[in-house]
């Protein structure tokens, strides 16, 4: 299937929205990139393109593709027949008769799908009251249809055979007005792609979303027009009640303006119809409906996840009401009987209801994992008990554990993923961490007490080293004194002529050699200050040190 719903990886914060709020359990892919982060891709085989992620993402992480450039462009060279859905009344209330005359100004053909819509409902009525249908499920949605191929493929036999309001006024144009121009839709659906891709009757879904945003990229301005005014000249006839269809119930409401004892219940939203659809499938076929009319959107198609309307639901639900009223007064009045009014006998003497049948084509279900094999990954997300398995907090985007550990086992997601599990981890290394620090603060403490010891030894060093100064210091001015009159003895007997020259020669001898001692006791007591100096200048640096490192300790311990 080819991509249609898009994801920018940089956006995504991982928040588990677009999961919680998928209906389809394979659609989206959580991966761990190598930063940290969880980021959640699309599965394109198994995504119903529903856009509910697209709605329910708050990051800008999730937008959608579709056909508006491609189908202007084509419209440059060829004449390109333009298919209005009936919801452009209601999204755009003041300009859609504008925004079909641009078109129409680009040389294009304007059919009016309402008019698929009553042959989608003429359809509908002729094979119930023919009994070439049981009881169905309606198809108007294409993201219901892609899910009953995909998740309910048991379930096709309940699908109505009857092509939606898009494709009957496609094949009415090819089959009945033999018109073989490219086609392009203006919807507010971004499933409508995947309708077309299946069938190949619609070249191009161009959504009313995208086409304002080339409207206002190309600056091209679209002139009001009267919101009480809902007739427009198509280039064939104008649909009636079939215009009601995108609101809730609006397949219901048209079926029983012809037969109203038919049973139809109606069902809408994704947190409901898609639960209901699963429901549906495990109920015994006498329990169904005849009709069960259903719609993924919960307000219909006028807020379509590609509408980019700004109404709210009131506003449409009123505009739709004044639709209803406009297209009950141009309905054809003159009844012939139960149900049956001139455009359907129109339909019956025209048209053959085979040409509005549809096919489906299931997809391959993916296997279910037995208990066995879901144990291991139940280990993996640190869940190792029944009430472990059972927690179904929600915070992963899946209804349950056990539908999370199938996403694991598919390749959809992984168990870091799980919150319990990230708290199991977290816990675990909080206690280590908690343990490391407790031996940190045991080796700090130690160190501290070391560090004091060391500072009480440099003090009692520096102590030391200041009395071995005072001691030197003392020693040198003795010596000094003492060299002085050594000095003076020797030269007294030198000038003394009394003394005999012998004896002279030997007491200078001696008093000399006693000098020269003096000297080198002087030159040890200098060596020795010196020492002492540098000594002194390593305790204090030593203590410089000791101080800073017990500064870092007490900040480590606190």
């Amino acid at each position: 299937m080819k991509e249609i719903i898009v994801v920018n990886a940089d956006k995504c914060v991982g928040c588990n929205a677009c999961v919680r709020n998928c209906p389809a359990p394979e659609a989206n892919i959580t991966k761990q990139l190598d930063d940290g982060r969880f980021v959640t891709t699309v599965n394109p085989d198994r995504c119903i393109t529903c856009g509910e992620c697209v709605r329910s993402c708050n990051h800008g992480a999730r937008d959608f593709i579709d056909d508006t450039e491609e189908a202007i462009e084509r419209m440059k060279k060829d004449k390109v027949i333009i298919l209005a859905t009936p919801a452009i009344k209601t999204v755009f209330p003041t300009q859609w008769k504008g925004i079909l005359d641009w078109f129409r100004q680009q040389g294009c053909i304007i059919y009016d799908v309402s008019l698929g819509a009553d042959i989608c409902t003429w359809a509908h009525l002729r094979a119930i009251e023919n009994k070439q249908v049981g009881n169905i499920i309606t198809q108007p949605c294409a993201a219901i249809v892609k899910y009953v191929e995909i998740y309910q493929p048991n379930l096709l036999e309940n699908l109505a055979p009857i092509h939606s309001p898009i494709l009957c006024a496609v094949t009415y144009i090819k089959n009945y007005l033999l018109k073989t121009n490219p086609i392009a839709v203006l919807s507010p659906c971004i499933a409508k792609k995947t309708e077309f891709m299946e069938t190949g009757l619609v070249n191009y879904n161009v959504t009313f979303k995208k086409l304002m945003d080339y409207f206002e990229k190309k600056n091209i301005r679209i002139p009001n027009n009267a919101i009480d005014d809902y007739e427009y000249k198509f280039d064939e006839q104008q649909g009636q009640v079939g215009s009601i269809y995108p609101r809730p119930g609006g397949l219901r409401d048209n079926i029983w303006l012809h037969d109203p004892d038919i049973n139809i219940t109606t069902s809408e939203g994704v947190h409901k119809v898609y639960p209901e659809l699963d429901m549906y499938a495990e109920m015994p076929d006498f329990k169904h409906p005849e009709v069960f009319d259903v719609l993924s959107c919960e307000f219909g198609c006028n807020v379509g996840p590609a509408s980019g309307t700004n109404q709210t639901v009131f506003d449409v639900m009123a505009t739709m009401r004044e639709i209803e009223k406009d297209a009950k007064k141009r309905r054809k009045t003159g009844l012939f009987g139960k149900g049956e009014d001139r455009l359907f006998r129109k339909f019956d003497e025209e048209l053959n209801i085979e040409d509005f049948k549809r096919k489906y084509r299931p997809a391959q279900p993916s296997p279910v994992p037995s208990e066995r094999q879901l144990d291991p990954i139940y280990e993996k997300m640190g869940k190792h008990t029944v009430a472990d398995r059972t927690f179904n907090c929600h915070a992963c985007g899946y209804r349950s554990c056990r539908e999370m550990a199938i996403a694991i086992f598919r390749g959809l997601n992984t168990p870091d993923n799980c919150i319990v599990h990230a708290k199991t981890v977290l816990i675990a290394r909080h206690s280590q961490l908690a343990e490391q620090h407790e031996k940190l603060a045991e080796i700090t403490a130690e160190c501290l007490s070391l560090s004091d010891k060391l500072r009480a030894d440099v003090k009692n060093i520096t102590a030391n080293m200041n009395t071995i100064d005072a001691s030197t210091t003392a020693t040198s001015e003795r010596a000094a004194v003492v060299n002085d009159l050594l000095k003076n003895i020797v030269m007294f007997c030198n000038a003394n002529d009394t003394m005999d020259e012998d004896t002279v020669k030997q007491l200078v001898s001696i008093l000399e050699t006693t000098i020269s001692a003096f000297g080198a006791l002087d030159d040890n007591v200098n060596a020795t200050n010196e020492s002492s100096g540098l000594i002194q200048k390593s305790i204090e640096e030593i203590s410089a040190l000791v101080d800073n490192i017990n500064e870092t300790l007490k900040k480590t311990a606190i």
